[in-house]
């Protein structure tokens, strides 16, 4: 392939649209502009938002409130079925441990333990855990720090 055998795919360019050519263009006459008023004049620019001078509904609705949606950190959800998959029996899970078997991502900076499944091994739990979860460790022999 060379610079002069380059073409664009089909589709990628298009005619610009002659509007105020002739009826028979079908973009004649008022060119698409409405018939009258503001917007039909020329150099007519407005923002968004504008409604003919009316108050805006922008500016008509009440600002009150606050969204916690950017700040609310959300934890990571680990199950004690899953610690009984991928840990040995009387293992030590801490954040670190948890990392290196692939659970924690490093964009959720909070971890919390479920409990979600089965759990017959006994483990040495250094991460938040649910009250059922801890519940389960317990019963199994492990302790929660």
């Amino acid at each position: 392939m060379e610079l002069n055998n380059l073409t664009n795919t089909p589709g990628a360019r298009h005619r610009r649209k002659r509007v105020g050519r002739g009826c028979g263009s079908g973009m004649g006459k008022t060119s698409t502009r409405g018939h009258k008023g503001q917007a039909a004049r020329k150099g007519h620019k407005h923002k968004l938002t504008f409604e003919g001078g009316q108050m805006p509904l922008v500016r008509r609705l009440p600002k009150r409130g606050f969204n916690n949606a950017a700040f609310n950190v959300k934890a990571l959800a680990v199950n004690v079925g899953d610690l009984e998959k991928k840990f040995e029996n009387g293992a030590e899970i801490t954040v670190e441990t948890l990392a290196k078997a692939g659970f924690h991502d490093n964009k959720k900076p909070k971890i919390k333990i479920l409990a979600a499944g089965e759990l017959t091994k006994k483990f040495t739990v250094k991460v938040p855990c649910s009250g059922a979860a801890r519940s389960k460790i317990e019963k199994a022999g492990g302790s929660v720090v």
